[in-house]
């Protein structure tokens, strides 16, 4: 599988530097996270020899069993899944960005067990119950509180409904972060990373297409389908 990886890593680097040039940006303005979830070891070691350094991980106990088995590399790791409270502790040593922090009850567990964490603040621009972010209005108050616990928040992250043009949940999210002066984006997955780079996204997130599509489990939601 090495070519077909390093040839599907390749060509998204050239559709993101694209876009990126499309929208009058430079294309090393914009992180490329590949996601990782349900992709087994050699395929992701493929990926880290055609140059992956940010991979993302959605569930604890797969990116705590990878990045004990990949610590020979030089990676870092993302947290792109809803988090659990109880899953900070286990997560700590190992996550260098938290893309998903959306309530309150995270900011002490985060303290206590990833104290200066780089965070995100997922905000829920459709609005849509299943899905994991805090609505736009409190987003406000929770990058304070954040920052108040000692957190440096990075920036906003979001995830826009499975249908339907991705394009205005990515500007609601760019003039929310310019409201709120942050310096990072996280939106965009395999479907409509170019629609969000026109639109502002400093980090795109990518997994089937480098890596082919997933095998679903029972856990998966609507919102979880497109990295």
């Amino acid at each position: 599988m090495s070519g077909a990886v390093a040839a599907n890593l390749d060509e998204i680097r050239e559709r993101i530097a694209a876009a990126a040039n499309a929208a009058g940006r430079a294309p090393d303005a914009v992180m490329f996270v590949v996601v990782t979830k349900t992709v087994p070891e050699p395929a992701i070691r493929d990926a880290i020899a055609a140059g992956a350094c940010d991979l993302g991980e959605n569930r604890a106990q797969e990116l705590v069993a990878k990045a004990d088995s990949l610590r020979d590399s030089d990676v870092r790791w993302h947290f792109v899944g809803r988090l659990q409270r109880n899953k900070v502790r286990m997560l700590g040593p190992h996550v260098a960005w938290w893309h998903s922090i959306d309530r309150p009850e995270l900011a002490e567990p985060l303290a206590r067990h990833a104290a200066g964490a780089r965070v995100l603040v997922e905000v829920n621009l459709s609005d849509e119950p299943q899905k994991g972010g805090c609505a736009p209005g409190a987003a406000p108050a929770l990058v304070e509180h954040l920052r108040a616990s000692g957190l440096v928040v990075e920036g906003l992250m979001t995830v826009p409904a499975a249908v339907g043009d991705p394009r205005p949940t990515f500007a609601a999210l760019r003039t929310l972060g310019e409201r709120l002066a942050v310096a990072q984006l996280s939106m965009g997955m395999t479907g409509d990373f170019e629609a969000a780079i026109a639109e502002g996204a400093t980090i795109v997130r990518i997994g089937s297409a480098v890596f082919g599509p997933r095998r679903l489990g029972p856990r998966d939601g609507p919102d979880r389908l497109r990295r």
